[in-house]
């Protein structure tokens, strides 16, 4: 591991989908790997203004919950199958989640393989789970295969990936109906608001390319080439740059979210895969999963320069950070666990056991 040793500014809350307020200590001994099975029928208020951490888990279709403040596993809730794509709500009291009912296709199973499995269309949609109760209330449409999402700034409508037909779809909230279904890059995965509100970006894995649409209409007003294979994507708080991973491209691309050009494009270290992508909440740092890699590296955003790297796990996919920044947790899927690493100087403070595929992790102050 190296890292710059400049000292990071105090960090601000992040906006946007995680409103974040308390600060989470940094319980946990380094290294550790001995998180306990979680107590499924625990209250949400175990950390009363505190942060809670949610997984994902693909494999075991369960959201696996943590308390940032000892690390530890406080809840697990069985949410569908496939879970992977996860919000959470402003007030941190219901999370949102993907879920598909296509078969899981490992990177290293043929397509014509792939094809031959059935798909239960009936398991796709987004679930909602209340915080306080623990339970999935119930399941909004998401279109076909929905991966990732993102919330409106009103928080009443979803926009969705939809990865097997090359397709976005817009879905209302409260009435639970499909508002538009709109054609975007193929395999799309990654979704992101831009702050202002007015455009969502979605990422085109097959078409190496960023579709930008209408919140309002839904039209796609451009596509942006980027790096091979984009999966996620992120922007500063003025949203005047969006940063997209680009998996097998080894890179992550900067973006003018102005003019819709690609300005820099950040070379991740060897090996890296890049999936997810976070920004510090002093904006002055970008953290980057780097998937295959089985590291997260941290992108200095004033020179667009790596400073650090730790390894961390198998395949790490999503990240997210505490709310005063000094925490990170990588989901990584193929070794079932969460890392912790702190962001200060870049070390593994604890490796927490999840359910069977973690993918997405969110972090939100506890209802």
């Amino acid at each position: 591991m190296t890292i710059d040793q400049t000292p990071l500014t105090r960090r601000t809350t992040r906006t946007a989908i995680l409103l974040l307020f308390g600060l989470a200590g940094c319980g946990g001994d380094a290294a550790r790997s001995d998180g306990a099975a979680g107590d499924t029928t625990s209250a949400a208020t175990d950390t009363p203004g505190g942060e809670l951490a949610y997984v994902t888990n693909e494999g075991s279709g369960e959201l696996t919950i943590l308390d940032t403040s000892t690390d530890s596993v406080v809840g697990t809730i069985p949410v569908g199958t496939r879970p992977r794509g996860i919000r959470l709500s402003e007030d941190g009291r219901t999370v949102f989640v993907a879920l598909s009912g296509s078969p899981r296709c490992p990177p290293t199973m043929p397509d014509e393989e792939c094809e031959k499995m059935k798909a239960d269309k009936t398991k796709d949609g987004i679930g909602v789970i209340d915080v306080a109760t623990r339970k999935v209330t119930k399941v909004l449409p998401g279109g076909s295969d929905p991966e990732a999402f993102d919330i409106s700034k009103d928080g009443t409508r979803l926009f969705v990936s939809n990865e097997d037909v090359d397709s976005a779809t817009i879905v209302d909230i409260a009435s639970g109906k499909i508002l538009k279904t709109v054609s975007v890059g193929r395999e799309p995965e990654g979704v992101e608001l831009h702050p202002g509100g007015e455009t969502v970006w979605v990422t085109g894995e097959t078409d190496h390319d960023v579709t930008v649409l209408d919140t309002e209409s839904g039209k796609v007003i451009t596509k942006i080439s980027v790096g091979d294979r984009p999966r996620d994507l992120a922007f500063t708080k003025d949203g005047s740059r969006a940063y997209v991973s680009s998996e097998t491209g080894g890179t992550v691309s900067v973006v003018d979210a102005k003019t819709h050009k690609v300005l820099k494009t950040v070379k991740m270290p060897e090996g890296s895969k890049p999936m997810g992508v976070e920004l510090s909440p002093d904006q002055t740092r970008l953290y980057v999963a780097n998937g295959r890699g089985g590291s997260v590296s941290v992108v200095d955003v004033a020179t667009d320069s790596i400073i650090g790297t730790v390894e961390v796990g198998v395949r790490p996919w999503g990240i997210a950070l505490t709310g005063d920044g000094r925490k990170l947790y990588s989901a990584n899927g193929p070794s079932n666990d969460v890392t912790v690493v702190n962001t200060e100087d870049m070390t593994v403070i604890k490796k927490i056991p999840a359910g069977e595929l973690p993918w997405g992790v969110v972090v939100g102050r506890a209802p």
